[in-house]
């Protein structure tokens, strides 16, 4: 799979686009240089781990966002991909997610429990939708519509998330449009 195909089927996932693609799909790098303020301390990271590992959870036949390290990847994508102001949406969006968290739950978002993350984040996600259909062109994404996009690209573009969450064939044989579909099959990685 190449990048393009990759991101492709994250975007489907979503319903629409991922920011910062561009400079991904093209394989450069911009010529100005995005994020050289952008400083993610290691908690910073084991943040972003946990918020990945609410939106996709460990199960008992896949490791979750956490095993992929989708703290590192969130920081590279936005770090390298994300025009200035995407990143400045991203970084003041993690501490809103943490504010509407205390808000909600009383505490910060690292300190609720497992079920208490999972209801936050699944309102916070109809934030971000009602948002996403509301907003003109020139408004920013939701912040959390893109960690969620970060988390679901860098999830299914893993190792793990292609060869554990997804079934898949290294070197695949020829092209069989119609496989039989049996109900709790894997989706194919692709």
């Amino acid at each position: 799979m190449n990048r393009r195909e990759a991101l492709s089927s994250v975007a489907l996932l979503l319903g629409g686009t991922i920011v910062g693609t561009e400079f991904f799909l093209s394989g450069c790098k911009p010529e100005r240089k995005y994020g050289e303020s952008l400083n993610l301390s290691p908690d910073d990271i084991s943040f972003l781990d946990e918020v990945g590992e609410t939106i996709l959870p460990t199960t008992a036949s896949s490791p979750g966002a956490k095993a992929t390290k989708i703290g590192e990847f969130m920081k590279t994508i936005v770090n390298d991909c994300y025009e200035d102001k995407d990143q400045k949406t991203f970084l003041e969006g993690m501490q809103k997610l943490n504010d509407a968290c205390k808000t909600k739950n009383g505490k910060m978002f690292l300190d609720c429990d497992d079920k208490q993350r999972h209801d936050f984040l699944v309102d916070l996600d109809k934030e971000q939708k009602e948002y996403m259909n509301k907003k003109k062109p020139e408004d920013p994404s939701h912040y959390f519509r893109m960690m969620k996009e970060l988390t679901l690209w860098g999830y299914f573009t893993s190792e793990i998330g292609a060869t554990k969450a997804l079934r898949y064939i290294a070197v695949p044989g020829k092209y069989e449009g119609c496989v039989p579909y049996k109900k709790g099959d894997k989706a194919w990685a692709t």
